[in-house]
């Protein structure tokens, strides 16, 4: 068994981390046919898939990592400092390439063709960094957290993490982002459209 599925945060943060690629493989087949078709698919789809990027990573999924799984191993241990500060500091410039999208984007809006390779050279650099940001995450920091942290710790980021605005249950908002998960995941074509 895999003793990321020992505890409720690891699989929630997994499953989050899961999600958020899928939506940014949703971006590389969005700038992908805006490059190959006559007639590109309209922007708001790809709009919708930055709010998603915006108001769930970027507002939810990092502040809790920062805040409880990344303050406790740092009150456990000292030897992944310097990797919880990276880490940190990535979650800061997830915003920066947020907005360098949006921007992107809207010179594309405005431009047309002579600013897609902009766009696809955003949309890349956002992706390479997305993966490198999870995959020291999933294999640095969620194993260390599994050794070093106590069963107090646990229950302090199960908490905090299972109250998470989940965008696939809950009230209200939880409800919205629901459903912009779906659009986007259900609207995206594969690579074999």
């Amino acid at each position: 068994m895999d003793t990321f599925e020992l505890r409720r945060a690891t699989q929630i943060i997994v499953r989050e981390h899961q999600r958020l690629t899928m939506v940014v493989d949703g971006l590389l087949r969005f700038v992908h046919l805006l490059g190959m078709e006559k007639h590109p698919p309209g922007t708001g789809l790809f709009r919708a898939m930055l709010y998603y990027i915006r108001e769930y990573p970027e507002n939810i999924h990092h502040p809790k990592e920062d805040r409880y799984l990344f303050a406790h191993l740092q009150e456990r241990t000292d030897t992944l400092d310097d990797v919880i500060d990276e880490l940190r500091l990535q979650h800061v410039d997830g915003e920066m390439h947020v907005l360098d999208l949006e921007r992107a984007l809207t010179r594309y809006e405005i431009e047309g063709r002579p600013a897609l390779a902009d766009l696809q050279q955003q949309v890349e650099a956002y992706a390479a960094f997305y993966a490198a940001h999870r995959q020291l995450e999933e294999e640095v920091i969620l194993p260390a957290a599994i050794r070093y942290l106590t069963e107090e710790d646990w229950r302090d980021v199960d908490a905090a993490f299972g109250a998470n605005r989940d965008p696939m249950e809950g009230v209200k908002a939880e409800e919205d982002l629901g459903r912009l998960y779906a659009m986007i995941v259900n609207t995206i074509p594969s690579a074999d459209d």
